[in-house]
C-alpha cells in the first residue's frame, strides 16, 4: 500500500499536500479528512500519502548504498583474505562501534541538509552490516568444492567471484537488505524529525511527526497517525526480512 502511495499518490487522495483551508484547521479525523487536518488546514492524510515518496526514495537509496558498498567490501575481503581482509574488517569494526544513527547525524552535519544527503548518511551507516554478512557468506561459499574446482581448472578470479561465489552468497545479504529497509525508514524519519530532511512545506513522515509536537494536547492525530504509518512500514519490512531469511535457509 505504501509503495502504491509513493508511485501514484493521486489515486488515493485528491487533496493538496501543500495548500490548506484555514477554516478547516485542526479538525479531527473524519470522512472528509481521514487523518484530520493540521494547524494550516492541510489534509494530513494527503501529506502522509505524498510524503511517502520522499521518505521511501531516501530509504531505498540508503539501502542501495549500503548494499552495494558493503557487499563489495565483504566480497573482496572474504575472497582475497590476508592483509586486505584484516584492514577492511578493522574499518568495519570501527563503523560498527559507532551507533548508526549517531554516525548518520555526524555525516549529515558534514554533508548538509536535504533528502539525498540524508539517504547518503543513512546508507553509509549500514555499510558495515552488509560487509560483515557478505564476508561471512563468502568465507563459507569459498570453501565449497565447486569453487575450489573452478580455481584449480584455471578460471579467472573475477569469473569465480561473479559466477560462483556472489550468486551463492547473495541470499542472506538480500534478506538483510529487507531488514535494513525497515531500520532505514526509522533512521530517515528520525533525521527528518530533527529537521535534516527536505525543507518545509515538503511533506516527509518524520517532519510530519515533528510538526505535530506543539499540538499534542489538542490534536493528537498530528503525531499519532503518521507515527503509526512509520511503525506499520517497519513491521512489514521485518516480516518480509524473516520470510526471506527462512526461504534462503531452506
Amino acid at each position: 500500500m505504501v509503495l502504491a502511495w509513493a508511485l501514484v499518490p493521486s489515486v488515493f487522495t485528491g487533496q493538496s499536500p501543500i495548500d490548506g483551508v484555514p477554516a478547516d484547521r485542526l479538525q479531527g479525523p473524519s470522512a472528509a479528512h481521514p487523518f484530520g487536518t493540521d494547524h494550516l488546514g492541510r489534509d494530513l492524510f494527503a501529506r502522509v500519502v505524498h510524503g511517502s515518496r520522499l521518505t521511501l526514495q531516501a530509504t531505498v537509496l540508503a539501502v542501495l548504498i549500503g548494499l552495494v558498498a558493503g557487499s563489495a567490501i565483504g566480497l573482496v575481503a572474504g575472497f582475497v583474505r590476508g592483509v586486505v581482509d584484516d584492514v577492511a574488517m578493522r574499518v568495519v569494526d570501527v563503523l560498527l562501534s559507532i551507533p548508526a544513527l549517531l554516525l548518520s547525524m555526524a555525516l549529515i552535519t558534514a554533508l548538509g541538509f536535504g533528502t539525498v544527503k540524508v539517504a547518503i548518511a543513512v546508507g553509509i551507516g549500514t555499510v558495515a552490516n552488509f560487509a560483515r554478512v557478505m564476508r561471512s557468506e563468502v568465507l563459507k561459499v569459498g570453501a565449497a568444492v565447486y569453487v575450489e574446482a573452478a580455481r584449480a581448472s584455471g578460471v579467472r578470479t573475477s569469473a569465480v567471484l561473479l559466477r560462483h561465489v556472489l550468486p551463492n552468497a547473495a541470499g542472506p545479504v538480500l534478506a538483510l537488505s529487507a531488514l535494513e529497509f525497515g531500520i532505514a525508514v526509522l533512521a530517515v524519519s528520525a533525521l527528518s524529525f530533527l529537521g535534516f530532511g527536505a525543507p518545509p512545506p515538503a511533506p516527509e513522515w518524520g517532519s510530519l511527526v515533528s510538526g505535530g509536537r506543539d499540538y499534542l494536547a489538542t490534536a493528537w492525530w498530528l503525531t499519532t497517525l503518521p507515527g503509526l504509518v512509520v511503525a506499520a512500514v517497519v513491521l512489514s519490512a521485518n516480516r518480509i526480512a524473516r520470510a526471506l531469511e527462512r526461504r534462503t535457509a531452506a
